[in-house]
């Protein structure tokens, strides 16, 4: 791979993306819904476009792949669920054109998209101790446990999720909204613990990095973690992985309860908004993600170095319009 075309910089992995990926030798071609003035990493790109909103996926798939073809671009990587199901629908046009989706295979992105279907493929398999999940239109306010959580059966980033106190709140929600667009789980009280997970399907070697997640953005993304070290965690992440066909890199999310116990929530298949968390511990995800489609063997996980890790925001001018003191 020379060549590979970004989405979604503005998002939170961006950064440690594009940074990375320069540092193997690759050239890289960024863009984003947004026009590059208000993308702080439209100018840390070789190139960078405007790009429509993957919901228009007709519009969004041309201009990619005329991206692709400008570029001349051998590979993808896509930042955002949103995009992740478009190109999980639309692999073929890519495979034509030549270029490499650097996702999942199309079976594993459609378990892990949808959070039912994880769940009942991770019971049959029996692991990953997944919370239960139900979708909403299956189910009677009387057989919900309460305190519940409800959210979209492939929402992401936290948008559409509610937590419902007792039946009264439960039949309310269920008059405002499509029961079947939504699964219901109880509420697990305890923290939440993400592992990035790199897993290399051609010769079955992973990685799995830790943390706890302090605080958090409404939309579920860290800024203040704990990375940790936890065998147990971590093999349980490696043997999910295997299960489940990952390749690359994606991140389990999971609750660790007052005991000890870590239940599943999710599995993003693609990289975390807290990824650069783990190459700053020490391993590199995102080169590493790339080798898993280019051939190469992946590197084994050093010892992690267990810190704190907080984020901070950072201000850039990406355009001057017109210095102080001047005319227009």
């Amino acid at each position: 791979m020379k060549t590979a075309v970004v989405t979604a910089i503005g998002s939170f992995s961006a950064d440690i993306v594009i940074k990375n990926l320069k540092k193997t030798g690759l050239k890289v071609v960024g863009c984003d819904i947004y026009p590059a003035e208000w993308i702080a990493d439209s100018s840390n790109v070789s190139a960078f476009y405007q790009v429509p909103l993957a919901t228009k996926e007709e519009q969004y798939t041309e201009k990619i792949l005329s991206i692709c073809r400008k570029e001349a671009a051998d590979g993808l990587i896509v930042l955002t669920d949103a995009e992740v199901d478009v190109w999980n629908r639309n692999r073929k046009r890519l495979k034509e054109a030549g270029v490499t989706l650097c996702l999942s295979p199309e079976e594993t992105i459609t378990i892990c998209r949808d959070k039912r279907k994880l769940y009942e493929f991770l019971s049959e398999n029996g692991i990953g101790n997944p919370i239960p999940t139900r979708m909403l239109g299956c189910i009677s306010p009387e057989s919900v446990t309460y305190p519940a959580v409800v959210k979209p059966y492939n929402g992401r980033s936290s948008q559409g999720l509610c937590y419902l106190h007792d039946q009264e709140e439960m039949e309310r929600f269920l008059a405002g909204c499509e029961p079947d667009d939504y699964v219901v789980q109880p509420y697990f009280k305890g923290s939440i613990i993400t592992v990035d997970v790199v897993r290399q399907a051609d010769t079955g070697q992973s990685a799995a990095v830790c943390r706890k997640e302090l605080l958090r953005t409404p939309n579920g993304a860290g800024t203040s973690v704990l990375v940790f070290s936890n065998p147990a965690l971590e093999a349980l992440c490696k043997e999910t992985a295997r299960a489940l066909g990952i390749t690359g890199c994606v991140n389990f999310e999971f609750i660790e309860g007052e005991d000890g116990t870590f239940s599943m929530l999710e599995c993003n298949p693609r990289f975390s908004g807290g990824v650069e968390f783990s190459c700053m511990a020490g391993y590199d995800c995102v080169s590493n993600h790339v080798k898993c489609f280019t051939g190469e063997e992946i590197e084994p996980l050093p010892l992690v170095t267990e810190m704190y890790i907080a984020r901070k925001y950072e201000e850039y001018v990406t355009k001057v319009l017109k210095k102080a003191g001047t005319e227009v």
